[in-house]
């Protein structure tokens, strides 16, 4: 494909960008409503809970060990070969290129860039909170176990809780929580969560993390998505902020206060409804400073006559 057609695609993209968002009527923003902060609050719960049994290595280590010895990947080997593949469901960066391509598309259909904002703070709350907790609790997975009973913390591990569970609730879950209906935000709410349960059962089943860092990467993931409506503020004053700052590059490019190669460059981003002409770099260089043509000695005492004839000076006056 030419430079020049992917340019013009652009071109079209985000010029369907400047309409107006064309939401159905029934599309609402999630709200932070009585139910929600109960949840919340339930799973924050569960999640403090999971952290202080596995710090007092109470019965849910011993069950961890239990699990461990009893290595699910040994008494049914015929599902290895599948679960190897179903456990990249749960990958950040397989599901997030996934998902993104999805959200996208929603965005250009909607003219609106909500939905791969929202995934991008979701994206962020997860990588900040899970991956905060991993490091500060440094816990080993079954694999690398030194002390039977242990539960394995602060010996730089980085296994707790499963960043593959949690990444699987809040990668698969933003789509339920971005449906436009009620009936596609409960049928994506189920398939998310069947998916998030069967990622955090495979990775028992691989041995390479604990029942407890299971549980904890699901309450993880819940956690985000219950809090999302508290972002929805910042998520459209970034949208707008984004809006604004191409409205402003291409005022810009329209006055001529940038270079004509930034102009070039921003033509395909900045146009709307086809209105500019994309030019080359050395195209609009030539046409904002134009190279003067150097003058002849002939020429120069031509004029220089002319402008001393007597025939010529009313026509200066």
């Amino acid at each position: 494909m030419r430079t020049d057609q992917i340019l013009t695609r652009l071109e079209r993209v985000f010029a369907r960008l400047d309409r107006e968002p064309e939401r159905p009527a029934h599309l609402q923003t999630p709200q932070m409503s009585r139910h929600r902060v109960v949840l919340l609050g339930s799973t924050l719960a569960f999640y403090l809970a999971i952290v202080v049994a596995v710090l007092t290595t109470s019965w849910l280590v011993r069950l961890d060990w239990q699990i461990m010895f009893f290595r699910p990947y040994e008494q049914w080997p015929q599902l290895h070969a599948f679960l190897d593949y179903l456990v990249v469901l749960g990958q950040r960066g397989p599901t997030a290129v996934m998902v993104a391509a999805w959200l996208g598309w929603r965005s250009w259909r909607q003219h609106t860039l909500r939905p791969l904002i929202t995934l991008g703070v979701a994206l962020l709350l997860l990588n900040i909170t899970v991956g905060s907790v991993k490091l500060g609790l440094g816990r080993l997975g079954p694999h690398y176990a030194t002390e039977i009973g242990s539960a394995e913390l602060f010996a730089g591990g980085d296994i707790f809780p499963s960043g593959h569970t949690a990444n699987a609730v809040v990668t698969w879950g933003i789509l339920a929580y971005l449906a436009s209906t009620g009936v596609t935000r409960r049928v994506l709410s189920v398939v998310s969560a069947v998916v998030s349960l069967s990622v955090g059962a495979t990775t028992v089943y691989l041995g390479t993390h604990w029942v407890s860092d299971v549980l904890l990467g699901w309450s993880a993931g819940l956690l985000i998505l219950l809090a999302l409506p508290w972002f929805e503020p910042l998520i459209a004053r970034t949208e707008a902020y984004v809006f604004d700052v191409r409205e402003l590059l291409r005022r810009r490019a329209e006055t001529g206060r940038m270079p004509a190669p930034v102009v070039s460059v921003l033509t395909p981003l900045l146009s709307a409804g086809g209105k500019w002409q994309l030019r080359s770099p050395a195209e609009a260089a030539t046409a904002e400073e134009p190279v003067p043509q150097p003058v002849t000695t002939t020429a120069a005492a031509a004029t220089t006559a002319t402008a001393h004839s007597p025939t010529a000076r009313p026509a200066l006056r």
